[in-house]
Parts: structure tokens; sequence; C-alpha cells
């Protein structure tokens, strides 16, 4: 049976699982453990956790610092304030020197509910994005979570990766012969009317969109695209050439996001009908996630209508 966790509660898991694996690994926080998920780190390891209170940019610079001295900074904050009020220090302290921190945001997208459209981050990925070499990730669910957390100690450079608030179920875990691997996108449904990609919480949705399409006679594949930067661009091609029609889902703005990344690799390629599913270039406003996110249309059915503009653009 699959389990239902937040990737932000899987993302604290796996930092104290892998604790022992990597004695490098430290985790800096402003104040937030107890919403980042790193009090479990806190709490097995005080020696290598530090509390840099409500002081994001100083964070981030004292993280530079750490990775300088060889060891693998993983740094916590909200996703506002890691892509907002620290990016200064993200992009000249971690990402011009390329060194080897990795920057977490938790609490990414409208789903943070009712802390409202100033907490709300649907900015993070484009942001992010733009820093030159760095690694834009935002695993879906428990299992994604705690390989993307593996594989980023690994990784020898900056990455910046969102997290979740809301629990979500798995689907990952049900997928036969599914691989993580950074920079790669992976097929969780096979289609070949129109393909569906999708990041972060709208890869479920993108799964059920793809059930209600079947219903209707059409057949949708389902790309999980973990990895934001650098695309999958060979597994992109290959969609776009069988299917001839793409849409894009995910909790941010359509502007700058995933649904950006692909247009923009696909135009120069293999120029198919691409039609961008987020939020339209608003703020977001307080309420119940999922009130929030049934108002701004991020839901199965949106994304099934949105399948039907791409098949009606093909040609």
């Amino acid at each position: 049976m699959s389990e239902t966790i937040a990737t932000r509660a899987a993302y604290g898991e796996a930092l104290v699982a892998l604790a022992e694996e990597y004695p490098e690994l430290v985790v800096l926080d402003a104040d937030l453990s107890g919403s980042t998920m790193t009090k479990g780190f806190a709490k097995a390891h005080p020696k290598r956790f530090f509390n840099m209170g409500i002081a994001e940019a100083n964070m981030t610079g004292v993280a530079a610092g750490l990775a300088a001295c060889g060891k693998k900074p993983f740094c916590n904050t909200f996703a506002m304030f890691a892509a907002g009020r620290a990016w200064e220090q993200v992009r000249n302290s971690i990402a011009y020197p390329r060194l080897n921190v990795k920057v977490v945001g938790s609490h990414g997208g409208l789903s943070v509910g009712e802390d409202g459209a100033t907490h709300q981050c649907i900015e993070d990925y484009a942001i992010m994005r733009a820093i030159p070499g760095m690694l834009v990730l935002s695993p879906c669910d428990g299992p994604e979570m705690r390989l993307a957390v593996k594989a980023l100690l690994d990784y020898d450079g900056p990455a910046y990766m969102r997290l979740g608030r809301l629990a979500v179920d798995s689907v990952t875990d049900e997928v036969p012969g599914y691989k993580f691997e950074l920079g790669k996108g992976v097929t969780l449904r096979d289609g070949s009317d129109v393909t569906i990609v999708a990041t972060g919480m709208m890869v479920q949705m993108a799964m059920q969109a793809a059930e209600l399409l079947q219903e209707q006679g059409v057949d949708a594949r389902v790309l999980d695209f973990h990895t934001i930067k650098p695309l999958d661009e060979a597994l992109l091609l290959k969609a776009a050439k069988e299917t001839r029609c793409i849409v894009t889902t995910e909790e941010h703005n359509v502007i700058g996001g995933l649904g950006a990344a692909v247009c923009e690799y696909l135009s120069g390629v293999c120029p198919v009908p691409v039609v961008r599913h987020g939020v339209n270039d608003e703020f977001g406003r307080s309420g119940k996630a999922q009130a929030v996110l049934e108002a701004f249309n991020l839901t199965p059915a949106a994304i099934a209508e949105k399948a039907a503009e791409a098949l009606a653009l093909k040609r």
C-alpha cells in the first residue's frame, strides 16, 4: 500500500537516515525546523545542525563558507525566503563560485494555503532557473524525495529543491522499473495522443487527469519531470515527436517555470503545440489549501481540459 506523506516530511526523514553515510552533511535552518522538518536531524545530530535564526541571507553565506571547507550543507527555509530574501547570496556566494550547497525551499506553491499570497511562492522555479549552473528540483512524493536527497548528496554543485507542505499520495513507488536520476524525467504512464509533463504535486493530478482522459477515449502519456533544470531534453523530444502535442502542469506561475522551459526547448527542435497549465500570472490568496488550488484551477479536471486544447491544436 502506498504511503501518504508530505515531501517535507520525507525530506526530514531522509536527512536523518543518510547522516551516518555522509558525515560531511550539515544542516542549517532559519528558525523553521518544525516546518521544514529538519528538527529530526537537529535532535539526532545536534553538533551538525545550525539554527541561524531569522537571518536567511546570513545563513546562506555561512552555508557557502561551510561548503568551502569541505562540508555538504543543506540550507533550509521557506521557498519564498530562499528564492526571495536570500537570492543575492544564493547567486553570488553559492552559485557564482559553484559551491556545493543545497538550497531547500519548503512550503512552495499555493498549497501553503492559509499563509496567503506573501508566502505562496509561485516564482521559485523561474528565479532559480535563471541562475547559471543552478540545478532545480521539485520531487512529487515521499519515495522520490528520499531518492532526491541521496542524489543531491552525491552531486557536487549548487542546487535548489522545493518541498511541499501538504501530505500527498505516493505514485512513483508503483511504477515498474522506476529509477531516479538527476536531470532525467520518468515516464509514469505511456500514451499516444497527448503528453502531460508534470512536476511536484501536479504529478499526482496529472495521473488523475490521464484517467479522466481515458474515459473520454484519449490516451495520455504522463512524464514526471522532478528535475526542471537541466531539462530531460531527450525524453521530451521523444514525447513531442510521438504524441505531437504537450501539456505542462506546475504549482507555479506559467511564466518562467516548467512550461517555459519546455517551450524554450521544443520551439527550436520540434515545434508542436504546448499548452501551459499553472498559476496564470497572479498572486495567490489565503484559504484552505484544497480550496485555493481549486480556485486557481490546479485540478485534474483542469489538466484534462488543457489536454483537450492541445489536441485541438494538433496537426
